[in-house]
Parts: structure tokens; C-alpha cells; sequence
């Protein structure tokens, strides 16, 4: 029989553990930091949902996993979706503008399987199937251990996102809009935010592109990052996101802000967010 092709990890033993147990500890560790919800996610779930769509950072588990932890809780509470959809960064510039995986991804903790139907009906352009453009990235990678821990068996779809002029994010997210019409299907959009930069000015940028991300304003963020010469590597998933869901009736909210500082003492800086939407009211 023929092998069937998979997406392997990239950056295993890098931004996170690579082997299993290892890795299941640095994402309990994760999960009982004082940065993230201090307990391990609940047994139980709620046979409903309300979480729609999630903003996460993608960093080493060491800096940003604890963070991050804060909305797999929510992802851990309620019913498991059919299919997570990851928007995640290009990092590398090779490929595809607007590229997704048509492939089952690996990671440490075993396969992750895809959902073809939904590739198939986001495979529209400017968005394009190329699974070279996945190789080198983590941005996505990085999401895939925490799902596993907290969705039994869960079905992705990987979409990197290039940053790109407006009128490309704008079609890029009418593309994603369409394919997920009639689909049960959580958004995660996987962005850091300032890089490099003193923890004062991080902290007063980044809020000012939360705001805009807690106003649901597609626009207004990208206006901010572009206007504000903000280093948010994920402005492009972020825009996607909050562009696709423009239409919902949804409650955003921020669970918490952070940066690399508090892992670590440092000078300069990356911060990171976690933020949730859903129907339930705020």
C-alpha cells in the first residue's frame, strides 16, 4: 500500500518537547502556570457551544504557552467541533500567498487528520493548495499539541496567510467566509504581537490593536498595526478572522495580555494575548 504523505513536525525539540510524555507535561505545566488558568482543563464538557473563534499566541510553551493555555480552556469546556480551522503566519515568504494543507499533519503526540471537504471548498483563489509553503512554519505547528490535548481526535484545516494590502486579507476572508457556510467548524488565528520592544511600549501597542480586535473591526486593526508600526507577525490571520466572522453575531473578550519578560527577566520584549469569541453575552 502506499504511504500516505503527512506534514511532519518542523520545530519539535525547538518550541516545544519532542518527545510525548515531555510534551504532555510542558502543556500541563502550560495549564497550572500562574500565567495561564492555574488548573488543568475541566473532565467535563458542556454538550453546547458558544466559543466561535480564538486568538493565540504561537512562541516557545516556555513564554507564550501559558498564555495560550488560557483559551484551550475554553475550547476544553464545550462540545468538540468537526473541524478547527487554523489561520496561521508566513514567517518564510516561500509560496503561496494564501496557502493550504491538503495533508494530515504529525506532531510528538501523533497524527492530526484534515479535513478535505472543507480544503476543497476553500481551495478557491487566492487561496491555493501548496503544501510547501507549510514546511518550515510553526505558527500553526505549535497549536496542534494543545488541540490534541484538549479535543479528543481533533480534524484541522491549515491556512498560512501572507501579510498583504487590505483588498488581499478582505478576499482572502470572503473565501473563508463562503467555505464555512453550513460547517461546524472553531477559527483559530495564531499572531503575536509587539516584538522586541521595551515591556511599556509592547503593553501600550498591543492594547491598541486589542481594542480593535475587541471591536470586531477588521479594518480599524489593520489600519492601527499598518499606522502604529506595530509588530504583530499575525496581522494578516487576525484580519482574516475578524473580517470572515464580520457578519456574526458575536461577544469578544480578552483573557489576558502578557510577554516574554515574565518568563524570563529581559529588557525588550514580545507580547502575547489569548482572546475568545463566541454567542454567549459578555
Amino acid at each position: 500500500m502506499p504511504t500516505v504523505r503527512t506534514r511532519p513536525p518542523a520545530v519539535a525539540g525547538q518550541f516545544y518537547a519532542e518527545e510525548a510524555g515531555a510534551l504532555t507535561q510542558e502543556i500541563e505545566r502550560s495549564f497550572l502556570d500562574v500565567r495561564g488558568p492555574g488548573r488543568l482543563p475541566p473532565r467535563h464538557r458542556s454538550p453546547d457551544r458558544t466559543l466561535r473563534a480564538i486568538v493565540v499566541p504561537h512562541a516557545g510553551y516556555r513564554y507564550s504557552g501559558p498564555i495560550a493555555a488560557l483559551a484551550y480552556e475554553e475550547v476544553a469546556k464545550e462540545r468538540p467541533p468537526e473541524t478547527v480551522l487554523i489561520l496561521g503566519v508566513d514567517h518564510h515568504g516561500a509560496g503561496a500567498a494564501a496557502a493550504v494543507s491538503d495533508v494530515p499533519w504529525r506532531t510528538p503526540l501523533g497524527p492530526v487528520e484534515t479535513d478535505h471537504a472543507l480544503v476543497r471548498a476553500l481551495d478557491v483563489e487566492p487561496i491555493e493548495i501548496d503544501e510547501a509553503a507549510h514546511a518550515p512554519e510553526h505558527s500553526i505547528e505549535v497549536q496542534l499539541p494543545f488541540l490534541q490535548y484538549v479535543l479528543p481526535h481533533p480534524r484541522i484545516v491549515a491556512l498560512m496567510v501572507r501579510h498583504g494590502p487590505w483588498s488581499f486579507l478582505s478576499e482572502v476572508a470572503t473565501r473563508v467566509r463562503s467555505a464555512l457556510e453550513g460547517r461546524d467548524v472553531l477559527l483559530v488565528a495564531s499572531t503575536d504581537f509587539s516584538h522586541y520592544v521595551p515591556p511599556p511600549v509592547a503593553d501600550r501597542l498591543d492594547h491598541l490593536a486589542i481594542d480593535r480586535i475587541l471591536a470586531r473591526d477588521s479594518r480599524g486593526l489593520f489600519d492601527v498595526v499598518e499606522g502604529e508600526e506595530i509588530s504583530m507577525c499575525g496581522i494578516a490571520p487576525t484580519t482574516v478572522l475578524l473580517a470572515a466572522l464580520a457578519g456574526e453575531p458575536l461577544t469578544t473578550r480578552l483573557l489576558r495580555w502578557g510577554h516574554s519578560g515574565e518568563a524570563e527577566r529581559m529588557g525588550r520584549v514580545v507580547g502575547y494575548a489569548a482572546l475568545t469569541m463566541s454567542t454567549a453575552p459578555a
